[in-house]
């Protein structure tokens, strides 16, 4: 499935805040990503549309299977990209942003390169 930056954030926060034990409502994803809610509604709809999330009105969130398979895959990347730059050099607050804008463009070959690099 061929998802947007956007949604791909969106998913990644979705299981960060599941990580915590949380339940995931709109209020909480529209803080952790900076955005209004309104925005956050509508970008939850488009993946309860896409089968990524399970919501009902004024309920909390829940990842689908799928949607958490794509969420663990993204946040993979993420954690890889992230641990890369900082074996690197680069400083944390340059990786955590740097790595925010890599893991939507690198491919499957690269990922794979840098995981081997990692653990070597």
């Amino acid at each position: 499935m061929n998802l947007t930056p956007s949604r791909e954030d969106y998913l990644e926060t979705l299981l960060l805040l599941e990580k915590e034990n949380k339940k995931i409502k709109s209020v909480d994803i529209a803080t952790m990503l900076n955005i209004s809610k309104p925005s956050v509604t509508k970008a939850m709809n488009n993946l309860k549309d896409l089968g990524l999330i399970e919501k009902t009105s004024y309920s909390s969130i829940t990842l689908t299977d799928e949607g958490r398979k794509l969420a663990e895959e993204i946040f993979d990347r993420h954690k890889t990209i992230k641990s890369f730059l900082l074996k690197l050099g680069v400083s944390k607050e340059t990786a955590d942003d740097d790595c925010c804008k890599i893991e939507h463009v690198i491919s499957k070959e690269t990922l794979e390169c840098i995981k081997k690099f990692i653990n070597e």
